[in-house]
Parts: structure tokens; sequence; C-alpha cells
């Protein structure tokens, strides 16, 4: 069977909203012919099917051939996109521009010269507003052609401000494109490998960083230069676990939006991104007020009507606060309470299937499974390390492949299953050495681990003691945080040490903090 994922036609149809079904089918029906209601019948069935079916579809349609089928899907696809555009056009920028730039064009070809230019100056006043200059460019361009081939009676002093204007913009597009250029491959950098494991990735992302940031500094007030630019520090200071500079960065970030309130509504994707850095900055440095003054902030957000214009702005919204809850039960120990909010995300997740990729998946069944851990239900936290040491996505996220593992291995020592430690221990390390994100830490945990294979229960606690006296000066150390931001073995290890559960080890280094 098809996977549904994988079927186009399925995702689109299953993400439309009760109003958008509705106009597309009166869309439809003002112009109805016989091979248009024939792909309200494709709609229908498809909208009835929880996973696709290609075999119902074609009973369903009259036993049409697979080739006919084909043709359908690609006739209604293209309709329901045209329908979309027709009912979402004034409620987006881009798509407003893209309707005045296709009218300009036909009014042009139509010989309408003067009404052509009246059209895009009214594009050119929408991009300016919204800061579109990627828009802009196409404004201009078009009329540069117009001035060029025609006489207009435009002014002299009109067509030379269209020539300053152009260069002007071709070489703000030319920064904006460079700046965004850095953040998508930093950002690439992070979901392929995670943080810096060593000197080497901290001196290579260094470097490429330096070459790649434009060696004038910023003067413009632009706002997408600055956003691109802000949006490059955070993902180089996250990936060198620079926290303080992530925090400050991700500040930045969105400071922006507050002092462009506009900017909030037109580029809405890129402010809760921001959020989620933000919140995600003030975990990692555990600054557990600021966190939920920001998580409040995002809550409220989460319920205006900006937030909730698109699917996408909705999804990634409560995908990012659900994501903020489960770090909030982290990092103050109450991993117990935790579990009560588990089912509501595990629906949401399955809710947003089509939506949500593989990466985001992979943080929360590894949060889920960390809460699992922290309670002490070893055999549930098991079930949810298997999603990701299962994966098939290869390359993503080795260092959450690797902590996986190693989550799953101390599940099995938690749970004493002692005929297994030798293999898994091995089979654990290997792997992690094969992708070269051993830390001392890690070193230090499978030389405890190998040992405590052939000690007796009784002597096993000296053996904790030295070795929470062995990691516990790495704990401010920059390259081993990294093994304390996915699992908190110092906690674990004095758990053990002082026979008190993981969590209220965690919940009581909180509850010392919040009063300092």
């Amino acid at each position: 069977m098809p996977n549904s994922v994988s079927d186009t036609l399925f995702q689109l149809v299953h993400s439309l909203e009760k109003s958008e079904k509705r106009h597309f089918k009166l869309y439809i029906k003002r112009s109805s012919s016989k091979e248009d209601l024939k792909i309200i019948r494709l709609f229908d069935a498809l909208d009835k099917q929880s996973e696709y079916e290609e075999k119902q579809l074609i009973k369903a349609l009259g036993n049409i051939t697979k080739p006919q089928l084909s043709n359908l899907k690609t006739h209604l696809y293209k309709q329901v996109l045209a329908s979309l555009r027709l009912l979402k056009t004034n409620d987006n920028a881009d798509l407003k521009l893209s309707e005045h730039l296709d009218n300009a064009r036909l009014l042009y070809n139509k010989g309408l010269k003067l009404q052509a230019l009246n059209i895009l100056e009214k594009a050119k006043e929408l991009a300016k507003t919204n800061q579109k200059m990627n828009f802009l460019v196409q404004v201009i361009s078009l009329e540069k052609k117009i001035e060029t081939l025609h006489i207009t009676r435009s002014t002299l002093e009109k067509t030379k401000n269209l020539a300053d204007e152009a260069l002007e913009i071709s070489s703000h597009i030319d920064r904006v494109t460079r700046l965004s250029n850095l953040a998508l491959l930093l950002y690439r950098w992070y979901v392929q490998n995670g943080h810096a494991r060593n000197v080497q990735d901290e001196n290579g992302i260094r470097e490429f960083f330096k070459s790649q940031l434009p060696s004038e500094p910023l003067t413009s007030d632009d706002f997408y230069e600055k956003l691109y630019l802000y949006q490059s520090y955070t993902w180089y200071a996250f990936i060198r676990q620079d926290f303080l500079m992530y925090y400050r960065y991700s500040q930045k970030w969105i400071d922006l939006f507050t002092h462009n309130e506009l900017m909030v509504e037109v580029e809405t994707g890129h402010y809760i991104k921001g959020m989620h850095n933000l919140l995600n900055a003030h975990f990692d440095l555990r600054n557990f007020r600021n966190f939920s003054l920001t998580l409040k902030q995002f809550e409220d957000f989460a319920k205006t009507p900006i937030a909730n214009r698109h699917d996408n702005f909705r999804t990634h919204t409560s995908i990012y606060i659900n994501s903020a809850k489960l770090n909030q039960y982290l990092m103050t120990g109450n991993f117990t309470e935790g579990l009560s909010i588990v089912p509501e995300i595990v629906d949401k997740l399955k809710e947003y299937a089509l939506f949500v990729d593989s990466h985001r998946i992979m943080v929360f069944n590894y949060k889920i499974a960390t809460l699992y851990f922290g309670s002490r239900k070893y055999d549930i936290a098991i079930d949810y390390l298997h999603k990701i040491i299962n994966s098939t996505q290869s390359g993503l996220r080795v260092d959450l492949q690797s902590y996986a593992r190693l989550m799953h291995l101390l599940c099995h020592f938690e749970m004493g299953n002692e005929e297994i430690l030798d293999s898994l221990i091995k089979s654990v390390y290997r792997f992690m050495a094969r992708m070269k994100n051993l830390t001392v830490v890690e070193e230090q945990m499978f030389i405890f681990l190998r040992h405590s294979t052939k000690v007796r229960p009784r002597e096993l606690r000296p053996e904790l003691r030295q070795f929470l006296e062995k990691i516990k000066h790495l704990e401010k150390n920059r390259f081993e945080t990294r093994s304390f931001a996915y699992l908190d073995i110092i906690s674990w290890v004095e758990s053990m040490v002082y026979e008190v559960p993981m969590e209220e080890i965690i919940h009581k280094k909180y509850m010392e903090s919040k009063h300092r």
C-alpha cells in the first residue's frame, strides 16, 4: 500500500479546512464540465480515505485505468491550487503582489501600457510597505521594460529615479542573499551533526562562519538584512554551545519584530521560529523566570488571528509550545507530572503527521523518552528510543541517534538486564566512536559501565562515587555540556549514589537555583 505521506494530492486534500473544501466545490461547479464533475468525485473519494488507497479510487470513479487516474489527479491538484489562490489572495501580501504582477503583464500584452504602469505603481507601494524586495525587483524590471520600449510620457527625473532604485535594490538583494545563505547552511550543519563535538568541529565552523560573513559592517536598517544576520549568529552560537551568545541573538531576532510589528504578520514563520529559539536559549541557560514569561507570551500569540491564519503557522506554533512545555518539566525535574501531557502531544503529532518533518518527530520522541527515563518507567522509555534508533532517516542528527542509544543502554542497566549489557555496551560504544561523538564524560561512563558488570551489587556504590568525582568538574566545560544537555548524567549518578529518584535530584537543584 502506498504511503499516504508520499501522495501529494492526498496531502493537499487532507490539509484543507471546511471553508476551503466548500469554496473549491463552488469554484468547480461554476463552469462544470463532464471532466470537472469527475474530479469532484475524485476529491470526495480522497477526502473520505484515512490512508491513500489507489484501488479504492479507481473503483469509486467507475473502474478507470491507472493512466486516466494519474491525469485526473494532476488536473485536480491544479484546480485545488487555483481555488486556494482565489480564496487566499487578499490574506497574503505575496499572493497579492503576484496578482498585481500578473495583471500588469496581461494589460501590457494587450497594449494597455499606461494601465500596466498604474498597476505596477500599486505593486511597488505594496512591496515597499511589506519590505518584499524580491518582488520589487520584478516590478521594476517590468516597469523598465515598458519605459525602454515605449513612449510613456514619463519625466526624465522619473526614469533616472527608476534606474537608481534598480541599482540600490540589486545591492540589497545581494546582501540579503549572502546572509540568508549563511543562516541556511549553518542550520543544515546543525540538523546533520547537532552541536560541535570537539575543537576540530569548533575551528571548522568558526572558519566557515567568518569566510561567509559579509566583510563590510551592517549599516542598513533593512529588516531582512538584520533578520538573517541575527539568525546566522543564533545558529553559529548554538552549534558552538555558546548559550549566552545564543540567547543574545535569539532576543535580537525577536526584538526586531517588536520594533517592526507589521512584519509579525508579513513574516509570521520567522517570528514563530525566533520564539522557539528564544525559549530554547532560556532552557539552556536555565533562565527559569524568563522561560515562563516567554512561554506565556508565545501561548498568547498562539490565540491570535495571525497565528491561526495558515495551517503552517498554527501547526508549528503548537509544536514549539508543546516542545517548550516538555522542556519546562525536564529542567524543573517534574518528570512524572510531565507525563500527563504526553498523550495530548502524541495525538497532536498524529494530527500534524502530514506537516511535521522527521527531525522534529525525532526530537519529540527523545524528550518523551527522557521523561519516562526520569520517572523510572524504563520499558516505556525504551519504546520511544526504539523509534529513534530504528529510524530510516540516515545522516539526521547523529548526536541524537547517539544519545538515544546511550539512554537505551542505561534503561537496561537500570532494569538489571545483565545478560545483554555487555553486547549493548560494545554496540553503543562502537556507534558513538564511529560517529566521532564521544566526549570525556561518555568515555568515563563506558569505563564505569564495563567495570560495573564485573562487581557485586554491594560494591557498586563506591564505584559510582568515583565515577561522579571524575565527571563532576566537567559540568562547566563547553565541549562536555552537550553530554549534560541531552542527558543529565551527573544527576543520574547522584540519584544512585544517594538512593534518591533522579527527578528529585533535579527538582532540588531547580529550587536551589530559584532562591539564589
